[in-house]
């Protein structure tokens, strides 16, 4: 009888709906985008050397990646939502002790942030999976990239204007961005998930699987791909920045460039029509081949940073057209009864991008000059390219016809945007161009 006088939203949390996560991740955006030109800029300023600043980056994405694998299963032990909150209260702390410029406060300030990230990045995703229906993850997908995208367009140059102005502003507002997405997130009232029956059998431990990740070739190939995508764009995002300060070019230059390249996102469906005409094998090899080229090309152009710069630029659109068509290889070639494990796997790309990157810098750093770390990014890119020559040719058609057997442009077009361009949280990236932290 009591029941019935307790309001009805009280008593029974709302479910959440896509547009509650797009938000979410729209305020997340915030955070992360105006910071992620600066923090390269920060470590740069503290430290001095490119090369220090490359040993702080290999050790924190060797945390990040250990974090990032535990984290599924401490929330069988701590209730998921105080992990959730856990995270974003480090990304709280992680940007207001940064404002303390010092060396040890910018190291601090950039582990906490990429251990948050890390952190809210598989709790958001597994709330996703529980409340947003499989055939809803292409319109959330929309969603999110439509909230996020003032974030990542507009966060990296007004992180890097305003850090030029008055240094503490872009961490002051990141760390007001956490606070909102903490308080979107207690409003959701998304608890611990959905309440599922519990199994008779543990989890599956996704390190089982390894040994049949590497039994399947397709796979290794796929997960290659994402890992070098990663790197091209690590390259473009820390080291970037740090040459245009090493030769003059100022403090805003990188996050403006980032900002472009984010902007260039728009061109998605373009790139997405230049796939389905040819084959995901031609998008695939155009991409690693041309960034390739051009990354290589701003090592031989560094004699003039401008040109270098725009060359990188250039380079990074192809990078794009990766994130549009680069994961492809690796989901359509996953066994549906794998596709849990094998995600968990293909996931460590982001990780594993963040910790090689900076280790090959470091070596790089040793014998050869900041430039020099360009042209190991487009090595690396083109022998990727040059393995890519395996691909089948027509990739994806297959499967697409089978499921969808219509010829109609707009049908496939609409097959193709429905798969998501990352394997956890449909997008990338940016682990994507947005998202390579």
């Amino acid at each position: 009888m009591h029941d019935r006088r307790i309001p009805e939203w009280l008593r029974h949390a709302p479910a959440p709906s896509v547009r509650g996560f797009a938000i979410l991740a729209g305020t997340e955006a915030i955070a992360r985008g105006i910071l992620i030109s600066v923090f390269p800029i920060v470590m740069y300023d503290a430290l001095r050397d490119a090369r220090i600043v490359s040993e702080v980056y290999f050790a924190t994405g060797a945390l990040s990646l250990l974090i990032g694998l535990l984290v599924p299963y401490l929330i069988r032990f701590v209730p998921r939502w105080w992990v959730y909150v856990t995270g974003a209260l480090m990304f709280v702390s992680g940007a207001a002790v940064t404002v303390l410029e010092t060396p040890g406060a910018a190291i601090a300030g950039l582990a906490l942030t990429t251990f948050a990230t890390a952190t809210t990045f598989v709790c958001f995703n597994a709330y996703v999976l529980d409340h947003v229906a499989r055939i809803e993850l292409g319109r959330f997908e929309t969603s999110r990239l439509f909230y996020s995208a003032a974030g990542w367009t507009a966060g990296p140059a007004l992180g890097t204007l305003l850090y030029g102005l008055w240094r503490p502003a872009p961490f002051l507002i990141a760390a007001a961005a956490a606070l909102a997405m903490l308080a979107i997130f207690l409003v959701m009232r998304l608890g611990n998930g959905k309440l599922i029956t519990k199994s008779r059998r543990p989890p599956a431990n996704p390190l089982a699987y390894f040994g049949r990740f590497i039994a399947q070739p397709r796979l290794v190939t796929g997960w290659i791909f994402a890992v070098v995508r990663s790197c091209g764009w690590w390259v473009y995002i820390v080291y970037l920045p740090i040459f245009a300060v090493q030769n003059g070019l100022g403090h805003q230059l990188g996050g403006i460039a980032l900002s472009i390249t984010n902007g260039a996102l728009f061109l998605s469906p373009l790139m997405l029509r230049f796939m389905q005409r040819s084959s995901v094998r031609m998008a695939v090899r155009t991409g690693f081949l041309m960034s390739g080229v051009l990354f290589v090309g701003a090592t031989l152009a560094s004699g003039f940073p401008a040109g270098a710069v725009g060359l990188l630029m250039a380079g990074s659109i192809f990078l794009i057209l990766l994130d549009v068509a680069g994961g492809l290889p690796f989901l359509l070639a996953v066994k549906p009864s794998e596709r849990t494990e094998m995600s968990a796997i293909y996931a460590s790309f982001r990780d594993v991008s963040g910790i090689v990157t900076p280790g090959v810098a470091w070596l790089v750093l040793l014998v050869a000059p900041l430039s020099a770390v360009f042209a190991a990014g487009g090595a690396g890119l083109l022998g990727t390219w040059v393995l890519a020559r395996k691909l089948h040719p027509r990739l994806g058609r297959a499967r697409i016809s089978i499921e969808r057997p219509s010829h109609d442009p707009a049908e496939l077009a609409t097959a193709l945007a429905a798969l998501p361009r990352r394997i956890t949280d449909g997008s990338d990236p940016r682990h994507m161009p947005i998202d390579p932290t």
